[in-house]
């Protein structure tokens, strides 16, 4: 601390000024001269503390310092897995958790903003999966597959140098997590399976259950749009996706009840939900309708294998979730230990209808 008293440095400053303010001789000879010389650069160094002192000051108190804490600035940009490009966003603070998205052929977008407050305890890194969002789209459907984004998965992992991840899978990410570890589980520390299946067989049936459920001239009405072909009809630009009536009848009366249950969404447009990739989703899915699951992805049938998961594992779904509660139940009793969380009140988009459940239900799993 500066010790000098204030009328003390009054005294020194006025000093500062009268040496300031006097002509500076042409030429400066002798001892009396080097005298002024000292004592004018000492009493300009005094000067200049007084005058840094405030901006020192300043800095030590400036707002924006005191709420760095609470900035969550977000990282973004591509990994070349095996000459796909995979595009990944990353924000928080903690041990990393990897996000999957459903679909297949949707995005990451969707978790957003429900999945941020996440952020405050953990690094989240979301990916979109090969062919979808912002991610690197294959000229070749049948690149399209769960095993090779398991492996664009891990190359995510290795390249940002994770380490041990936790991860996250909703909806079909919920099927390319229990891929990933059943593959690669040593680099796993958690596992989080959320509103997802292990069998294609038991989803078709569900689907199969939830027609019989219909209206009898809703169920009609989509079966017969099915029976013609559900592409290559309307214009050119519109041959390469489900007509706009199927969407309303599938997405919209079909599914809607199932998907928001609790807080329904407000600007949900069943025939906007048809952005996404087609070309991966008629490749992994199929291409007779929402009803029946006959792409690439009728392989997925891991219910056998479910037991040699031994990292800690939780399944959540929704009470009222178009992938049945029935479904969540099968696989959390094939997986050794795991956890089964049914949120009340919610479809498919759990996070949606009972944001404060679900990040509970996340953070106690996880640990803060």
């Amino acid at each position: 601390m500066d010790r000098m008293t204030t009328t003390s440095r009054d005294r020194e400053l006025r000093k500062i000024v009268l040496l300031v303010r006097s002509p500076q001789p042409t030429i400066a000879h002798g001892p009396r001269a080097s005298v002024r010389w000292a004592a004018m650069t000492k009493l300009l160094a005094i000067f200049s503390i007084f005058l840094l002192a405030p901006l020192v000051t300043a800095q030590k108190t400036n707002p924006s310092d005191s709420g760095a804490s609470h900035v969550y600035a977000i990282r973004e940009g591509y990994v070349d897995a095996n000459g796909v490009m995979i595009y990944y966003k990353i924000f928080g603070r903690g041990k990393p958790l990897v996000i999957v998205h459903g679909g297949p052929g949707a995005s990451h977008d969707y978790f957003l903003p429900y999945l941020t407050p996440l952020a405050r305890h953990y690094q989240l890194i979301f990916i979109d999966e090969r062919g979808s969002g912002r991610s690197q789209k294959l000229e070749d459907v049948t690149g399209y597959t769960v095993e090779n984004m398991v492996e664009d998965v891990e190359a995510v992992r290795q390249a940002l140098g994770l380490g041990q991840i936790s991860l996250l899978g909703h909806s079909y990410g919920g099927v390319l997590a229990q891929a990933y570890a059943l593959k690669y589980q040593k680099n796993l520390s958690r596992l989080i399976l959320g509103s997802t299946f292990s069998s294609t067989k038991a989803l078709n049936d569900v689907f199969r259950q939830m027609k019989q459920r219909m209206s009898p001239e809703l169920r009609d009405r989509i079966d017969k749009l099915e029976a013609a072909g559900l592409y290559g009809h309307g214009k050119d630009y519109e041959k390469n996706r489900y007509t706009t009536e199927y969407m309303i009848a599938a997405w919209g009366e079909g599914y809607f009840p199932n998907v928001y249950h609790n807080r329904p969404d407000p600007n949900y447009d069943p025939v906007d939900n048809g952005k996404m990739s087609w070309d991966l989703y008629r490749e992994m899915w199929g291409e007779h309708g929402e009803f029946v699951v006959d792409g690439n992805l009728k392989s997925v049938e891991y219910m056998d294998r479910l037991s040699s998961i031994k990292v800690p594992t939780l399944v959540l779904v929704g009470d009222n979730d178009e992938v049945d509660p029935s479904l969540a139940q099968a696989t959390q009793k094939k997986i050794p230990g795991s956890k089964l969380v049914i949120l009340p009140k919610s479809g498919h988009m759990t996070f949606v209808d009972q944001p404060a459940m679900f990040e509970k239900a996340v953070e106690d799993f996880l640990g803060k």
